[in-house]
């Protein structure tokens, strides 16, 4: 693994998994969708496994037997039914809000690239009152490519005016990492998210953690 570089000049977050907890909302809007198409509402747990590959990979949860093409009519009311509760219960992981104010107070700039709609990104990111205070918020339909592809992480290095070799790529998904590294980022991969099933470890990041407050101790010593 690249040792921990001591000249961070920023730090990029996924956003669901990694940053915020929104399973519990996530889940509300598909049990609300399968009681109105009277099916079986899966356990909450194997839906919170799939959060990070995104709404469709949710809706599959229901509706296991569905092709890609039969799930595309389903997700604008499922889209439309988070919306309405994205909200309600959603939260910061435990950690992130020092983590956070951390960076600011060191000067490093922070910001988001979450493959999450863009509508549903900025209206989320608004009400959790992170808006005026990241650098950069690219979202999964801002460029024609998303993650694992590195573009939208350069994008926000852009935006953000950062030197990608000077920034962390922090996600909860292999496909954070593969973006991150991809970018020229160092990568630090999450246990605490949702993993789609995967284990960090296999995922060649530079660092694996369990808690935000371990990547706060790092950022503490190398300021």
């Amino acid at each position: 693994m690249k040792p921990f570089p001591q000249d961070i000049q920023g730090v990029l977050f996924d956003l669901d998994g990694t940053l915020l907890d929104s399973a519990t909302d996530l889940y509300a809007a598909l049990k609300t969708q399968c009681e109105e198409m009277q099916v079986s509402v899966p356990p909450f747990a194997m839906v919170r496994e799939v959060v990070s590959r995104g709404s469709r990979a949710i809706l599959r949860c229901a509706f296991p037997d569905f092709s890609d093409d039969a799930l595309l009519p389903l997700l604008p009311r499922y889209l439309e039914l988070y919306q309405a509760v994205m909200a309600e219960h959603t939260q910061p992981f435990e950690g992130v809000d020092e983590l956070l104010a951390v960076l600011e107070a060191q000067g490093i700039a922070w910001g988001i690239v979450t493959n999450k709609p863009g509508f549903l990104t900025d209206d989320l990111v608004q009400r959790i009152g992170w808006a005026d205070r990241a650098v950069a918020v690219v979202s999964g339909d801002t460029l024609p490519v998303k993650k694992p592809d590195p573009a939208p992480v350069l994008l926000a290095c852009e935006r953000g005016r950062l030197d990608p070799a000077r920034c962390l790529f922090v996600g909860d998904d292999r496909r954070d990492v593969l973006a991150g590294g991809a970018a020229g980022a160092y990568t630090v991969a999450v246990r605490w998210g949702y993993l789609d099933g995967g284990d960090p470890e296999q995922w060649g990041a530079d660092l694996v953690i369990d808690h935000p407050a371990e990547l706060t101790a790092r950022l503490r010593v190398t300021a």
